[in-house]
C-alpha cells in the first residue's frame, strides 16, 4: 500500500494537471465559462425548493419546516449524484484512456484518483451552494454538520471500490457497463431519496436493509434535515462493503493489469 501511495504522490503533477484540463475543457468555447459550475447547481436547488416546498407543499412526517422536503430531496440527490458519477466514470476510465495506457508509463491507479478528484470538485461546488442555502434559510443543522465528512469518505470509498471493480471487468466484458447503467435506474428508485421509508408497506421495510447505500443516504438526511447525529451502528455494513470492494478492485487490477493493455 505504501508503494502505491508513493507512486501516486510522485505523479501528483500528472493527476492535478489532468483534473485541471478536464475542468477547463468542460467550459471551453462557452461565453460564461466556469460560471456554469455555479449556475447549473444553483438552478437545480432553486427548482427543488420552489416546486417541492412552495407549489407541491410536500411535507415530511414529523418535520414541520417549510423547506424540509426540499432539503431531504437535495441531501439524497446530491450524495447519490456523487456516488454515481464516481462509479460511472471509474467503470469506463480504463477504456476511455486506452491510448494513455498503451503509450505512456505511469501508475495506472492515477486514473481512478483523477475520477475521484474531478467528481469531488464538482460536488464541492454544488454542496457549498447548498450549504449557503441552509444558512440563509435558517436550516443549518449545527454541530452534526461535521459528521458529513466521515459519511462522504465512506461514500467515496464505496463508490471508487465498486467503480474500479466494474472498470476492470468492463475491459474484458463490455456488457458490464451497459448492464450497470440499467441497474442504476432501479437502484435509485429502490433507495429512499424522493420518498421516505414510512410510505412503504410494513412488510417491505425490513428488505430496505438489503440496500447497502440506503443507510448511508439516510444518515445524510438525518444530519441535514433533522440536525441529528447519524446512527453510526447502521453504517457498519456499508463501511465493510466499501473496504471489500476496494480490496477486490485492487486485487483484480493488479492481477489483470498486464492483460488490460492487450485487451484495449
Amino acid at each position: 500500500m505504501m508503494t502505491i501511495l508513493k507512486a501516486l504522490w510522485a505523479y501528483r503533477g500528472f493527476i492535478l494537471g489532468s483534473v485541471k484540463r478536464e475542468f477547463q475543457s468542460k467550459y471551453r468555447n462557452s461565453l460564461l465559462g466556469a460560471a456554469w459550475t455555479v449556475i447549473n447547481p444553483l438552478a437545480m436547488i432553486v427548482v427543488y425548493t420552489v416546486i417541492f416546498a412552495e407549489i407541491m407543499r410536500a411535507k415530511l412526517p414529523g418535520v414541520d419546516k417549510a423547506f424540509a422536503y426540499s432539503i431531504y430531496l437535495c441531501a439524497g440527490i446530491l450524495t447519490w449524484g456523487l456516488m454515481t458519477e464516481i462509479i460511472s466514470r471509474a467503470q469506463n476510465t480504463f477504456i476511455e484512456n486506452a491510448n494513455l495506457l498503451k503509450k505512456l508509463s505511469f501508475p495506472r491507479l492515477c486514473l481512478p484518483v483523477i475520477v475521484v478528484a474531478n467528481a469531488g470538485l464538482n460536488f464541492a461546488i454544488i454542496f457549498s451552494l447548498f450549504t449557503a442555502f441552509l444558512l440563509i434559510s435558517g436550516n443549518f443543522p449545527g454541530w452534526p454538520f461535521i459528521a458529513l465528512l466521515p459519511l462522504i469518505v465512506v461514500l467515496v470509498v464505496f463508490a471508487i471500490g465498486l467503480g474500479v471493480t466494474l472498470g476492470v471487468l468492463n475491459v474484458f466484458f463490455r456488457d458490464v457497463g451497459q448492464f450497470f447503467g440499467i441497474f442504476l435506474s432501479f437502484w435509485f428508485w429502490l433507495t429512499p431519496i424522493v420518498y421516505t421509508p414510512s410510505i412503504l408497506p410494513e412488510e417491505l421495510r425490513p428488505y430496505m436493509t438489503l440496500n447497502p447505500i440506503a443507510s448511508l443516504i439516510a444518515a445524510f438526511q438525518d444530519v441535514l434535515v433533522a440536525g441529528q447525529w447519524p446512527q453510526w451502528e447502521t453504517l457498519w455494513p456499508v463501511t465493510m462493503l466499501a473496504v471489500f470492494f476496494c480490496m477486490l478492485g485492487l486485487w483484480l487490477f493488479r492481477r489483470h493489469a498486464g492483460e488490460m493493455a492487450d485487451e484495449l
